[in-house]
């Protein structure tokens, strides 16, 4: 392949499609336009070692500055796509300019879910999606400050464990009766619940936010119940939507993301997408859905950029995703929603266990806190739909993939 590759958003799929199209030898132009003031960057450590301080900016790069010095690949920064004209297959920035296109690329990702109540555009009122967004946070988070979060999953409990070490005066707000609820079983959430509170994070559940009061800047959280929690800051960490409007008014199919089949093409041949903005099927588990995770992000980018070079490859894997609180690491595999049993295995006690889930005695996912060996046993069991022993499957002396069909 070697016509003119143009690339919309700049994250980490982006610069997965740009690496592996490098690594194929594609000889055209590529032209990645990026709405940041940075080349693409992870962003898993955004709400973990970047915002502790512990890692540079510099890490967070998918690859170095340097990489992009190409002849054949052009970069630009702070630059939004507006407009697609699929019939002539040109991509329109904010400032004007065209960019032509024998293939494009939606790598536009996803946007915080913000708050629309009564004092949300205070100051210290924080979102956390972007390396600007966690600088904006460093600034205020000095031992002390009382830090209050608006949700309890991922996000919202990294960075309480984060605050938390850091000497903040940590107080969670979540709608939910229990914590990661989405994500997780209820062991799980008891198990988390029980270590954020162990290290002195107030966590108020089934709790609804009001609003938010102070004069130029938030000074409190007030509560549905009549309560306030007193605040110096605020992060709001309800969960991310698809960034779908550009495909959407280009003409592309939309349903919960960028509809998107096995290779990753839209609904125009000469398109494709990948990310956290598409709603792709999954072969293995035998449905649509969108992700929201670097592994797919990544998959996807190298499944693009493979057809793009005139391969033949479809994306099917089983979904995992991760979190670090304190010293736990939580790793996933599959997707539990539907199950009918959840078994744990080990003490949680111990802090090292796993909560695997089944369907009809099939497993559909695991859930490994400080079980490394269960999480990655369980990916190839998850893809090929194994049935298990359920009589055993508790027994962590015997090997998961001991107990499968």
């Amino acid at each position: 392949m070697s016509g003119n590759i143009v690339i919309v958003g700049a994250g980490h799929a982006a610069g997965q499609v740009v690496a592996s199209l490098r690594q194929k030898n594609h000889s055209g132009k590529v032209t990645l336009l990026g709405d940041e003031a940075h080349y693409p960057y992870q962003r898993p450590p955004l709400s973990k070692k970047f915002l502790a301080g512990e890692m540079p900016a510099a890490r967070l790069y998918f690859k170095p500055p340097e990489f992009y010095d190409h002849p054949n690949v052009t970069v630009h920064q702070n630059t939004t796509a507006t407009r697609i004209d699929l019939n002539k297959r040109l991509v329109t920035d904010d400032s004007g300019n065209d960019y032509k296109y024998e293939k494009l690329v939606m790598a536009t990702g996803a946007s915080v879910r913000k708050l629309s109540i009564p004092g949300a555009t205070l100051a210290g009122v924080h979102y956390l999606r972007k390396i600007t967004d966690v600088e904006a946070m460093q600034a205020q988070m000095r031992a002390g400050a009382k830090l209050t979060i608006v949700g309890a999953g991922y996000i919202g409990l990294e960075v309480a464990a984060v605050a938390q070490k850091l000497g903040l005066q940590v107080t969670v707000v979540e709608m939910a009766d229990r914590v990661m609820s989405r994500v997780v079983s209820p062991a799980v959430s008891a198990f988390y619940e029980s270590e954020h509170r162990k290290q002195g994070v107030n966590l108020m559940l089934s709790t609804g936010i009001a609003s938010f009061s102070g004069d130029t800047s938030v000074q409190a959280v007030e509560l549905e119940n009549g309560d306030s929690v007193i605040s110096d800051m605020v992060l709001i960490g309800i969960g991310v939507i698809p960034n779908i409007a550009l495909a959407e008014s280009a003409g592309l199919i939309v349903d919960n993301g960028i509809q998107v089949n096995e290779r990753c093409l839209t609904s125009d041949d000469n398109v494709y997408a990948i990310g956290d903005c598409t709603n792709h099927p999954n072969e293995l588990l035998g449905r649509r859905l969108r992700l929201e995770s670097v592994h797919n992000a990544l998959e996807q980018a190298k499944t693009a950029a493979a057809n793009i070079c005139g391969e033949q490859l479809n994306y099917a894997q089983v979904p995992w995703f991760w979190s670090d609180q304190y010293d736990l690491k939580l790793q996933i595999a599959g997707i539990s929603s539907g199950y009918d049993n959840a078994v744990l295995r080990g003490d949680p006690a111990r802090r090292s266990f796993s909560c695997v889930y089944t369907k009809s005695g099939r497993i559909v996912a695991v859930d490994a806190i400080n079980a490394p060996k269960d999480f990655m046993q369980s990916k190839s069991l998850i893809g090929r739909g194994a049935l298990l022993d359920m009589g055993l499957l508790a027994d962590v002396e015997i090997p998961l993939k001991e107990l499968a069909d």
